[in-house]
């Protein structure tokens, strides 16, 4: 079985249940959409074109969230078997990880573009090709994200807590030093610092400039962070998946 055969098979299986129950998309959103109306609403009457400045952070936690559950799936069909019973298949590891990844990524661009077609009417202004851009960006800094996920799931399956624990410990410093949800400009040097060694950082900034129709070396940072943290996962999720029967 080739590999691009073996990846339709597995992002069939995986995409099946959300297509036979769509509303688990709408809930995946409850989040972001949630920060959208309340610290959006907030924002438009303390600085102009706030929404344009909101939108992509919001775009890039909803990766966040989204992407790195791909992790809490994979603990699960590792402690019910479902996943040794995969392992024997004549699917390649390869094929294991794009097709959960790509169902991923499938997910988050349709969830990215509900968002900016919900903020549009609210006064986001949309510069197609920068938006583009950034979903791009997006995307590959999801994929990093769910392998990283995924890696996590497999070197902690014989301890399920670890990979609760650890997740949730570096997602929340990631999300607040990365100035998604408010502005670091008047924040303390220590925290300005812990910013910019957040690769999170360089996506986010590089989000709002695209998004604003600004091509600017803000971009290209991003695209860096970004196609780093995809390289980084994809390795180790790939060398991690021959060990998840053991």
């Amino acid at each position: 079985m080739t590999t691009l055969t073996g990846t339709g098979i597995v992002f069939s299986r995986e995409i099946r249940p959300q297509l036979r129950n769509p509303i688990g998309l709408v809930f995946g959103m409850l989040q972001p959409l949630v920060f959208l109306f309340l610290f959006g609403s907030l924002l438009s009457g303390v600085t102009a074109g706030s929404w344009q400045w909101f939108v992509p952070g919001i775009l890039v936690m909803l990766a966040l969230s989204s992407t790195t559950g791909i992790g809490w799936t994979l603990m699960t069909e590792l402690s019910t078997g479902s996943m040794d019973r995969l392992l024997v298949t004549p699917l390649t590891r390869t094929s294991l990880l794009l097709g959960r990844m790509t169902k991923e990524v499938l997910t988050l661009v349709i969830q990215a573009a509900l968002i900016i077609g919900i903020a549009i009417p609210l006064g986001f202004r949309l510069h197609l090709s920068g938006v583009l851009i950034g979903l791009l960006i997006l995307v590959g800094f999801g994929l990093g994200l769910g392998a990283l996920s995924m890696a996590l799931a497999i070197a902690s399956r014989k301890q399920q807590a670890l990979f609760y624990s650890v997740q949730e410990f570096l997602l929340f410093p990631l999300l607040l030093t990365s100035g998604i949800l408010l502005p670091l400009n008047t924040a303390p040097k220590w925290l300005t610092t812990v910013a910019h060694l957040n690769p999170l950082t360089y996506v986010v900034n590089a989000e709002r400039a695209l998004f604003a129709g600004e091509f600017t070396t803000s971009g290209a940072y991003g695209i860096v962070a970004a196609t780093g943290t995809a390289v980084l996962g994809l390795a180790l999720a790939a060398r991690a998946l021959p060990k998840a029967s053991q």
